[in-house]
């Protein structure tokens, strides 16, 4: 028998039989982290106000075997992000991540990626707890919840060849969502693959975001055109990688999508010259 004490963050709860609920914990050193807080609906004493979402937590898990879900036995609530739940646009945003976190996060992992998915997700919540989001900040968050989750995006150099992209240039060039990057010129002749038209100034700013401190991010000069590729790229990139369509994400489209966006796309064209 095993008893750890670490900081966490919900990301998932759900009741269990008649008086228990399990909970999903997002944790810096142990990644997620699902586990049964018993008697958790029957007792207010036991967990006071402290499984719910957007709380940030100490918590005590006894863990006895690894094929066993592990035992939650004590919850301190260190922080609440009241802001969140308190305007429509922040809340359909902070549970499409966190559902986003919750079907992604790896269960273990190298240390140093544990503590950089947790530090993100803190840092989510807190900029979610000031800030009102836009489209422009909600598609930036979706990079940044992508690259915190080892899911980035190769942005300014050919995905097949490794050549860095053209300096400039018009017109757009195709990105190929599955293999996780755009296609120079002289790769994407050999076609066969679904593209996407991507002009290379929503690349390089897309790219700047991966590197702006998380609470500048409104900063970032994104719009126009230009965002609605950014907005069409992640949210493809985030449906392969993701493979289902999470119950969040209609929600969050109602709240904070572009007019005419992703949902009304015309399908992705084979080679490059997609639509």
């Amino acid at each position: 028998m095993r008893s750890l004490h670490t900081e966490a963050l919900v990301l998932r709860a759900v009741d269990f039989g008649e008086s228990d609920r399990i909970v999903h914990l997002l944790t810096p050193a142990f990644g997620r982290l699902p586990v049964i807080a018993k008697g958790a609906r029957r007792s207010r004493r036991r967990f006071p106000g402290t499984l719910d979402l957007f709380n940030q937590l100490a918590v005590q898990v006894v863990r006895t075997r690894p094929s066993v879900l592990a035992r939650l036995e004590g919850a301190r609530l260190l922080r609440t992000f009241e802001a969140i739940r308190a305007e429509s646009g922040r809340f359909a945003l902070g549970c499409y991540l966190l559902e986003l976190l919750d079907r992604l996060a790896p269960e273990g992992g190298a240390a140093r990626d544990l503590a950089r998915l947790f530090a993100f997700a803190r840092a989510a919540h807190e900029w979610l707890d000031r800030e009102s989001p836009t489209e422009r900040t909600r598609v930036l968050l979706e990079l940044r919840a992508l690259d915190a989750l080892g899911l980035r995006p190769e942005l300014l150099r050919c995905v097949r060849c490794g050549k860095p992209l053209p300096a400039s240039g018009s017109a757009p060039l195709p990105f190929a969502v599955g293999e996780g990057g755009p296609l120079c010129p002289g790769c994407a002749d050999t076609g066969g693959v679904a593209t996407l038209p991507v002009h290379l100034g929503t690349l390089r700013a897309l790219d700047r975001a991966l590197s702006f401190p998380l609470d500048q991010l409104g900063r970032l000069a994104l719009g126009g055109d230009a965002l609605a590729e950014a907005q069409r790229l992640v949210t493809r990139f985030l449906g392969f990688h993701v493979g289902i369509e999470l119950q969040s994400r209609r929600i969050l489209d109602e709240e904070l999508t572009l007019p005419g966006g992703e949902g009304k796309l015309r399908p992705l064209r084979r080679g490059s010259e997609g639509s």
